[in-house]
Protein backbone atom coordinates (compact mmCIF):
# COMPACT_ATOMS: atom_id res chain seq x y z
CA UNK A 1 0.00 0.00 0.00
CA UNK A 2 1.87 3.25 -1.10
CA UNK A 3 -0.07 5.08 1.72
CA UNK A 4 3.16 7.81 1.65
CA UNK A 5 2.40 9.11 -1.98
CA UNK A 6 -1.28 8.71 -1.45
CA UNK A 7 -2.08 6.43 -4.30
CA UNK A 8 -3.95 2.86 -3.98
CA UNK A 9 -4.09 0.46 -6.62
CA UNK A 10 -7.67 -0.77 -7.03
CA UNK A 11 -6.51 -4.50 -6.01
CA UNK A 12 -5.03 -3.24 -2.63
CA UNK A 13 -8.36 -0.99 -2.17
CA UNK A 14 -10.48 -3.56 -2.43
CA UNK A 15 -8.50 -6.02 -0.05
CA UNK A 16 -8.81 -3.60 2.26
CA UNK A 17 -12.52 -3.52 1.89
CA UNK A 18 -12.89 -6.98 1.68
CA UNK A 19 -10.92 -7.68 5.02
CA UNK A 20 -13.26 -4.76 6.81
CA UNK A 21 -16.85 -6.72 5.63
CA UNK A 22 -15.58 -9.46 6.78
CA UNK A 23 -14.66 -8.16 10.00
CA UNK A 24 -18.07 -7.45 10.59
CA UNK A 25 -20.11 -10.32 9.47
CA UNK A 26 -23.27 -9.18 11.16
CA UNK A 27 -23.25 -5.31 9.73
CA UNK A 28 -22.21 -6.99 6.19
CA UNK A 29 -25.35 -9.42 6.39
CA UNK A 30 -27.94 -6.40 6.91
CA UNK A 31 -26.74 -3.71 4.54
CA UNK A 32 -26.58 -6.45 1.60
CA UNK A 33 -29.93 -7.69 2.50
CA UNK A 34 -31.69 -4.14 2.38
CA UNK A 35 -29.57 -3.60 -0.71
CA UNK A 36 -31.03 -7.31 -1.88
CA UNK A 37 -34.95 -6.67 -1.39
CA UNK A 38 -34.54 -3.57 -3.39
CA UNK A 39 -32.54 -5.15 -6.79
CA UNK A 40 -35.23 -8.14 -6.11
CA UNK A 41 -38.13 -6.00 -5.84
CA UNK A 42 -37.13 -4.25 -9.54
CA UNK A 43 -36.92 -7.54 -11.09
CA UNK A 44 -39.83 -9.17 -9.42
CA UNK A 45 -42.00 -5.98 -9.97
CA UNK A 46 -41.30 -5.25 -13.12
CA UNK A 47 -41.44 -9.38 -14.43
CA UNK A 48 -45.06 -8.94 -13.00
CA UNK A 49 -45.85 -5.79 -14.94
CA UNK A 50 -44.39 -7.30 -18.17
CA UNK A 51 -46.02 -10.40 -17.62
CA UNK A 52 -49.56 -9.02 -17.17
CA UNK A 53 -48.69 -6.60 -20.47
CA UNK A 54 -47.86 -9.63 -22.42
CA UNK A 55 -50.73 -11.84 -21.41
CA UNK A 56 -53.37 -9.37 -22.29
CA UNK A 57 -51.72 -8.47 -25.73
CA UNK A 58 -51.36 -12.16 -26.07
CA UNK A 59 -55.23 -12.66 -25.56
CA UNK A 60 -56.34 -10.05 -27.35
CA UNK A 61 -53.57 -10.68 -30.08
CA UNK A 62 -55.44 -14.91 -30.18
CA UNK A 63 -58.62 -12.82 -31.12
CA UNK A 64 -56.63 -11.73 -34.91
CA UNK A 65 -54.57 -8.91 -34.58
CA UNK A 66 -55.44 -9.32 -38.11
CA UNK A 67 -59.00 -8.97 -38.40
CA UNK A 68 -61.41 -6.47 -39.26
CA UNK A 69 -65.08 -6.35 -37.94
CA UNK A 70 -67.59 -5.02 -39.85
CA UNK A 71 -70.95 -3.69 -38.66
CA UNK A 72 -73.70 -2.50 -40.44
CA UNK A 73 -74.78 1.37 -39.53
CA UNK A 74 -72.49 4.22 -38.46
CA UNK A 75 -72.38 5.41 -34.84
CA UNK A 76 -73.05 8.86 -36.66
CA UNK A 77 -76.28 7.58 -38.23
CA UNK A 78 -77.94 5.78 -35.16
CA UNK A 79 -76.50 8.06 -32.50
CA UNK A 80 -74.79 5.46 -30.35
CA UNK A 81 -73.36 1.93 -30.98
CA UNK A 82 -74.19 0.22 -34.42
CA UNK A 83 -76.80 -2.66 -33.36
CA UNK A 84 -76.93 -2.13 -29.79
CA UNK A 85 -79.61 0.16 -30.45
CA UNK A 86 -81.19 -2.29 -33.25
CA UNK A 87 -81.09 0.61 -35.89
CA UNK A 88 -79.34 0.08 -39.00
CA UNK A 89 -80.21 2.46 -42.66
CA UNK A 90 -79.72 -0.64 -44.60
CA UNK A 91 -78.94 -4.90 -44.10
CA UNK A 92 -75.56 -5.91 -44.50
CA UNK A 93 -76.21 -8.99 -46.53
CA UNK A 94 -74.34 -12.24 -47.17
CA UNK A 95 -73.80 -11.04 -50.83
CA UNK A 96 -71.50 -8.27 -49.32
CA UNK A 97 -69.70 -10.00 -47.05
CA UNK A 98 -68.84 -12.72 -50.09
CA UNK A 99 -67.78 -9.56 -52.35
CA UNK A 100 -65.26 -8.67 -49.68
CA UNK A 101 -63.29 -11.76 -50.78
CA UNK A 102 -62.57 -9.96 -54.27
CA UNK A 103 -60.33 -7.65 -52.49
CA UNK A 104 -56.16 -8.90 -52.64
CA UNK A 105 -55.97 -7.55 -49.17
CA UNK A 106 -58.59 -10.18 -47.32
CA UNK A 107 -57.40 -13.59 -46.37
CA UNK A 108 -60.96 -14.94 -45.47
CA UNK A 109 -64.26 -13.60 -44.69
CA UNK A 110 -66.68 -14.69 -42.18
CA UNK A 111 -70.18 -13.67 -42.42
CA UNK A 112 -71.74 -14.71 -38.62
CA UNK A 113 -75.43 -14.62 -38.09
CA UNK A 114 -76.74 -14.81 -34.30
CA UNK A 115 -79.43 -15.97 -32.35
CA UNK A 116 -80.88 -18.14 -29.48
CA UNK A 117 -83.09 -20.84 -30.53
CA UNK A 118 -84.66 -23.99 -28.71
CA UNK A 119 -81.93 -27.46 -28.53
CA UNK A 120 -83.62 -30.30 -28.38
CA UNK A 121 -82.01 -34.42 -28.41
CA UNK A 122 -84.72 -36.84 -26.38
CA UNK A 123 -86.20 -35.82 -23.84
CA UNK A 124 -83.36 -32.92 -23.03
CA UNK A 125 -83.69 -29.40 -24.47
CA UNK A 126 -82.57 -25.75 -23.61
CA UNK A 127 -81.87 -22.35 -25.17
CA UNK A 128 -78.80 -21.92 -26.44
CA UNK A 129 -77.07 -19.38 -28.32
CA UNK A 130 -76.76 -20.47 -32.31
CA UNK A 131 -73.96 -18.87 -34.49
CA UNK A 132 -74.66 -19.29 -38.59
CA UNK A 133 -71.25 -18.72 -40.10
CA UNK A 134 -69.36 -20.53 -42.88
CA UNK A 135 -65.75 -22.51 -42.88
CA UNK A 136 -63.84 -19.21 -42.52
CA UNK A 137 -65.04 -18.96 -38.98
CA UNK A 138 -62.43 -21.90 -37.38
CA UNK A 139 -59.29 -20.61 -38.49
CA UNK A 140 -60.42 -16.61 -37.97
CA UNK A 141 -61.31 -17.39 -34.33
CA UNK A 142 -58.90 -19.53 -33.67
CA UNK A 143 -61.54 -22.05 -33.06
CA UNK A 144 -59.96 -25.54 -32.42
CA UNK A 145 -62.25 -29.30 -32.61
CA UNK A 146 -62.37 -32.08 -29.79
CA UNK A 147 -63.98 -34.44 -32.01
CA UNK A 148 -65.04 -34.76 -35.60
CA UNK A 149 -65.12 -31.92 -38.36
CA UNK A 150 -65.83 -27.75 -38.75
CA UNK A 151 -68.14 -27.09 -41.34
CA UNK A 152 -67.82 -27.80 -44.43
CA UNK A 153 -66.47 -25.74 -47.15
CA UNK A 154 -68.78 -24.99 -50.18
CA UNK A 155 -71.19 -23.00 -51.26
CA UNK A 156 -72.37 -20.44 -48.57
CA UNK A 157 -75.72 -20.45 -50.27
CA UNK A 158 -76.57 -23.29 -49.17
CA UNK A 159 -78.45 -24.49 -45.88
CA UNK A 160 -76.46 -27.89 -45.16
CA UNK A 161 -77.92 -29.39 -41.88
CA UNK A 162 -75.50 -30.48 -40.39
CA UNK A 163 -73.65 -28.41 -36.94
CA UNK A 164 -70.95 -28.44 -34.57
CA UNK A 165 -71.93 -28.03 -30.44
CA UNK A 166 -69.62 -26.49 -27.86
CA UNK A 167 -68.43 -29.12 -25.21
CA UNK A 168 -70.56 -28.36 -22.68
CA UNK A 169 -73.33 -28.48 -24.51
CA UNK A 170 -72.50 -31.76 -25.77
CA UNK A 171 -72.18 -33.23 -22.02
CA UNK A 172 -75.83 -31.46 -21.20
CA UNK A 173 -77.96 -32.91 -24.27
CA UNK A 174 -75.70 -36.58 -25.02
CA UNK A 175 -74.12 -36.94 -21.41
CA UNK A 176 -71.73 -39.99 -21.66
CA UNK A 177 -72.75 -40.77 -25.02
CA UNK A 178 -71.48 -40.10 -29.01
CA UNK A 179 -72.33 -36.95 -29.94
CA UNK A 180 -71.08 -37.52 -33.58
CA UNK A 181 -73.77 -38.21 -35.95
CA UNK A 182 -76.51 -37.76 -33.68
CA UNK A 183 -79.54 -35.47 -35.21
CA UNK A 184 -80.63 -32.66 -32.60
CA UNK A 185 -83.44 -30.51 -33.47
CA UNK A 186 -82.82 -26.46 -33.67
CA UNK A 187 -86.30 -24.73 -33.29
CA UNK A 188 -88.28 -26.53 -35.55
CA UNK A 189 -85.41 -27.80 -37.92
CA UNK A 190 -82.83 -30.98 -37.51
CA UNK A 191 -79.30 -30.79 -37.76
CA UNK A 192 -76.95 -33.75 -37.72
CA UNK A 193 -74.01 -33.06 -35.42
CA UNK A 194 -70.49 -33.22 -37.08
CA UNK A 195 -68.01 -31.94 -34.48
CA UNK A 196 -67.26 -31.08 -31.26
CA UNK A 197 -65.55 -27.64 -30.00
CA UNK A 198 -62.35 -27.90 -27.60
CA UNK A 199 -63.05 -25.47 -24.59
CA UNK A 200 -62.16 -22.42 -25.54
CA UNK A 201 -63.77 -19.92 -23.21
CA UNK A 202 -65.67 -16.54 -24.18
CA UNK A 203 -65.50 -15.12 -28.31
CA UNK A 204 -67.26 -12.68 -29.77
CA UNK A 205 -69.39 -12.25 -26.18
CA UNK A 206 -70.06 -15.73 -26.24
CA UNK A 207 -69.16 -18.97 -24.45
CA UNK A 208 -67.74 -20.94 -26.92
CA UNK A 209 -68.61 -24.49 -24.39
CA UNK A 210 -72.17 -23.72 -24.85
CA UNK A 211 -73.08 -22.73 -28.78
CA UNK A 212 -73.94 -24.22 -31.58
CA UNK A 213 -72.49 -23.60 -35.15
CA UNK A 214 -74.34 -23.88 -38.32
CA UNK A 215 -73.98 -22.50 -42.20
CA UNK A 216 -74.97 -19.35 -42.29
CA UNK A 217 -77.46 -19.95 -44.65
CA UNK A 218 -79.04 -22.29 -42.47
CA UNK A 219 -79.00 -19.47 -39.59
CA UNK A 220 -80.71 -17.18 -42.42
CA UNK A 221 -83.53 -19.60 -42.70
CA UNK A 222 -83.75 -20.77 -38.91
CA UNK A 223 -84.34 -16.81 -37.75
CA UNK A 224 -85.93 -15.58 -40.76
CA UNK A 225 -83.00 -12.85 -41.56
CA UNK A 226 -80.88 -11.63 -44.74
CA UNK A 227 -79.16 -9.50 -42.29
CA UNK A 228 -75.69 -9.95 -41.49
CA UNK A 229 -74.70 -9.60 -36.94
CA UNK A 230 -71.44 -9.24 -37.94
CA UNK A 231 -68.41 -9.56 -40.64
CA UNK A 232 -65.65 -11.21 -39.81
CA UNK A 233 -62.93 -9.94 -42.49
CA UNK A 234 -59.21 -11.65 -42.07
CA UNK A 235 -56.37 -9.09 -43.49
CA UNK A 236 -52.97 -10.55 -44.84
CA UNK A 237 -51.36 -8.94 -42.16
CA UNK A 238 -51.06 -6.37 -39.94
CA UNK A 239 -49.72 -3.84 -41.71
CA UNK A 240 -52.15 -3.80 -44.46
CA UNK A 241 -55.71 -2.65 -42.13
CA UNK A 242 -55.31 0.77 -43.07
CA UNK A 243 -55.79 -0.59 -46.81
CA UNK A 244 -57.99 -3.06 -46.14
CA UNK A 245 -60.64 -0.87 -44.47
CA UNK A 246 -60.30 1.64 -47.11
CA UNK A 247 -61.07 -0.91 -49.86
CA UNK A 248 -63.40 -2.63 -47.61
CA UNK A 249 -65.56 0.83 -47.53
CA UNK A 250 -65.18 1.25 -50.88
CA UNK A 251 -66.59 -2.16 -51.77
CA UNK A 252 -69.49 -1.61 -49.55
CA UNK A 253 -70.70 1.72 -50.45
CA UNK A 254 -70.40 0.67 -54.17
CA UNK A 255 -72.77 -1.92 -53.37
CA UNK A 256 -74.90 0.36 -50.69
CA UNK A 257 -75.74 2.83 -54.04
CA UNK A 258 -72.59 5.17 -52.72
CA UNK A 259 -73.35 5.34 -49.11
CA UNK A 260 -70.72 4.62 -46.74
CA UNK A 261 -72.66 2.65 -43.78
CA UNK A 262 -71.10 0.30 -42.12
CA UNK A 263 -68.80 0.68 -39.18
CA UNK A 264 -65.36 -1.24 -39.43
CA UNK A 265 -63.44 -2.42 -35.81
CA UNK A 266 -60.07 -3.85 -35.25
CA UNK A 267 -58.06 -4.74 -32.23
CA UNK A 268 -54.60 -3.05 -33.38
CA UNK A 269 -55.92 0.44 -31.65
CA UNK A 270 -57.38 -1.48 -29.00
CA UNK A 271 -54.22 -3.73 -28.68
CA UNK A 272 -51.79 0.07 -28.93
CA UNK A 273 -53.97 1.27 -25.83
CA UNK A 274 -53.35 -1.65 -23.24
CA UNK A 275 -49.27 -1.63 -24.61
CA UNK A 276 -49.18 1.76 -23.17
CA UNK A 277 -51.22 1.30 -20.10
CA UNK A 278 -49.12 -1.75 -19.37
CA UNK A 279 -45.74 -0.33 -20.07
CA UNK A 280 -46.38 2.81 -17.60
CA UNK A 281 -47.57 0.39 -14.99
CA UNK A 282 -44.59 -1.05 -15.25
CA UNK A 283 -42.46 1.70 -15.28
CA UNK A 284 -44.15 3.03 -12.08
CA UNK A 285 -43.80 -0.63 -10.36
CA UNK A 286 -40.04 -0.19 -11.04
CA UNK A 287 -39.86 3.52 -10.02
CA UNK A 288 -41.56 2.54 -6.50
CA UNK A 289 -39.34 -0.34 -6.43
CA UNK A 290 -36.54 2.07 -7.08
CA UNK A 291 -37.38 3.71 -3.90
CA UNK A 292 -36.27 0.98 -1.42
CA UNK A 293 -32.94 1.03 -2.78
CA UNK A 294 -32.75 4.65 -1.92
CA UNK A 295 -33.68 3.53 1.59
CA UNK A 296 -31.24 0.71 1.57
CA UNK A 297 -28.53 2.80 0.30
CA UNK A 298 -29.87 5.48 3.14
CA UNK A 299 -29.07 2.45 5.59
CA UNK A 300 -25.51 1.65 4.36
CA UNK A 301 -24.53 5.31 4.97
CA UNK A 302 -26.26 5.34 8.88
CA UNK A 303 -24.55 1.98 9.57
CA UNK A 304 -21.01 3.26 7.95
CA UNK A 305 -21.40 6.12 9.93
CA UNK A 306 -21.30 3.81 13.03
CA UNK A 307 -18.37 2.03 11.88
CA UNK A 308 -16.45 5.16 11.42
CA UNK A 309 -16.61 6.15 14.83
CA UNK A 310 -16.34 2.16 16.05
CA UNK A 311 -13.03 2.12 13.79
CA UNK A 312 -11.59 5.20 15.07
CA UNK A 313 -8.26 3.77 15.89
CA UNK A 314 -7.74 2.13 12.33
CA UNK A 315 -8.54 5.27 10.64
CA UNK A 316 -6.11 6.98 13.28
CA UNK A 317 -3.04 4.46 12.50
CA UNK A 318 -3.34 4.59 8.42
CA UNK A 319 -2.77 8.46 8.91
CA UNK A 320 -0.13 7.95 11.23
CA UNK A 321 1.94 5.93 8.51
CA UNK A 322 1.12 8.70 6.28
CA UNK A 323 -2.11 7.87 4.32
CA UNK A 324 -3.47 11.20 3.10
CA UNK A 325 -7.39 11.99 3.63
CA UNK A 326 -8.98 11.35 0.21
CA UNK A 327 -7.04 7.95 0.26
CA UNK A 328 -9.02 7.25 3.62
CA UNK A 329 -12.10 8.40 1.57
CA UNK A 330 -11.63 6.12 -1.09
CA UNK A 331 -11.39 3.19 0.84
CA UNK A 332 -14.55 3.77 2.69
CA UNK A 333 -16.25 4.24 -0.79
CA UNK A 334 -15.19 1.17 -2.39
CA UNK A 335 -16.81 -0.63 0.93
CA UNK A 336 -19.44 1.33 0.55
CA UNK A 337 -19.87 0.11 -3.18
CA UNK A 338 -18.53 -3.52 -2.74
CA UNK A 339 -21.43 -3.63 -0.24
CA UNK A 340 -23.86 -2.73 -2.87
CA UNK A 341 -22.15 -5.22 -5.40
CA UNK A 342 -23.48 -7.92 -2.77
CA UNK A 343 -26.52 -6.61 -2.55
CA UNK A 344 -27.27 -6.60 -6.12
CA UNK A 345 -25.73 -10.48 -6.97
CA UNK A 346 -28.09 -11.28 -3.77
CA UNK A 347 -31.07 -9.36 -5.46
CA UNK A 348 -30.57 -10.60 -9.32
CA UNK A 349 -30.46 -14.00 -7.79
CA UNK A 350 -33.12 -14.16 -5.59
CA UNK A 351 -35.18 -11.62 -8.40
CA UNK A 352 -34.78 -14.34 -10.94
CA UNK A 353 -35.07 -17.45 -8.52
CA UNK A 354 -38.33 -15.67 -7.50
CA UNK A 355 -39.71 -15.81 -11.62
CA UNK A 356 -38.66 -18.89 -11.94
CA UNK A 357 -41.10 -19.88 -9.06
CA UNK A 358 -43.61 -18.44 -9.76
CA UNK A 359 -43.55 -19.62 -13.61
CA UNK A 360 -43.24 -23.22 -12.34
CA UNK A 361 -46.77 -22.07 -10.02
CA UNK A 362 -48.53 -20.47 -12.91
CA UNK A 363 -47.24 -21.59 -16.29
CA UNK A 364 -49.92 -19.42 -18.38
CA UNK A 365 -48.67 -16.63 -17.02
CA UNK A 366 -45.69 -14.94 -19.10
CA UNK A 367 -43.43 -14.20 -16.46
CA UNK A 368 -40.06 -12.43 -17.88
CA UNK A 369 -38.32 -9.49 -16.41
CA UNK A 370 -37.54 -6.97 -19.39
CA UNK A 371 -33.64 -6.69 -19.81
CA UNK A 372 -33.27 -2.90 -18.74
CA UNK A 373 -34.59 -3.81 -15.13
CA UNK A 374 -31.87 -5.79 -13.92
CA UNK A 375 -29.41 -3.61 -14.99
CA UNK A 376 -31.32 -0.35 -13.59
CA UNK A 377 -31.61 -2.00 -10.51
CA UNK A 378 -27.27 -2.72 -10.63
CA UNK A 379 -27.31 1.05 -11.49
CA UNK A 380 -29.55 2.75 -9.12
CA UNK A 381 -28.18 0.51 -6.06
CA UNK A 382 -24.56 1.27 -7.48
CA UNK A 383 -24.90 4.64 -6.90
CA UNK A 384 -27.15 4.63 -4.36
CA UNK A 385 -24.38 3.16 -2.29
CA UNK A 386 -21.78 5.75 -3.85
CA UNK A 387 -23.89 8.22 -2.85
CA UNK A 388 -24.55 7.50 0.46
CA UNK A 389 -20.86 6.45 0.82
CA UNK A 390 -19.82 9.91 0.48
CA UNK A 391 -20.59 11.24 4.11
CA UNK A 392 -19.44 8.41 5.88
CA UNK A 393 -16.04 8.32 3.75
CA UNK A 394 -15.69 12.70 4.47
CA UNK A 395 -16.19 11.77 8.91
CA UNK A 396 -13.61 9.24 8.44
CA UNK A 397 -11.14 11.54 6.07
CA UNK A 398 -11.51 14.21 8.57
CA UNK A 399 -10.66 12.55 11.55
CA UNK A 400 -7.59 14.07 13.36
CA UNK A 401 -4.74 10.92 14.07
CA UNK A 402 -3.78 12.40 17.27
CA UNK A 403 -7.07 12.41 18.74
CA UNK A 404 -8.37 9.08 16.52
CA UNK A 405 -5.23 7.21 18.36
CA UNK A 406 -5.84 8.97 22.16
CA UNK A 407 -9.37 7.44 22.00
CA UNK A 408 -7.78 3.95 22.22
Amino acid sequence: MSTATGRLPLVEALRFAFRAVAAARLRTAMMTLAMAIGVAAVVLLTALGEGARNYVLGEFASLGSNVLTVMPGRAETTGGIPLLLGITPRDLTLDDALALRRSSLVAAVAPIVIGGAPVAFGARSREVNVIGSTAELGPIRHLELERGRFLPAGDPFAASAVCVIGSRLRDELFGHTQALGEVLRIGDRRFRVIGVLAPKGQSMGLDMSDVIIIPVAAAQALFDTRSMFRVLVEVRGREALPAAKRRIEAIITARHEGENDVTLISLDAILATFDRIFTALTLTVAGIAGISLIVAGILIMNVMLVAVSQRTAEIGLLKALGAPSHLIARLFLVEAVLLSLFGCAVGIVVGYGGIFVLGQLFPRFPLSAPAWAAFAGIAVALLSGLIFGVLPARRAARLDPVQALAKH
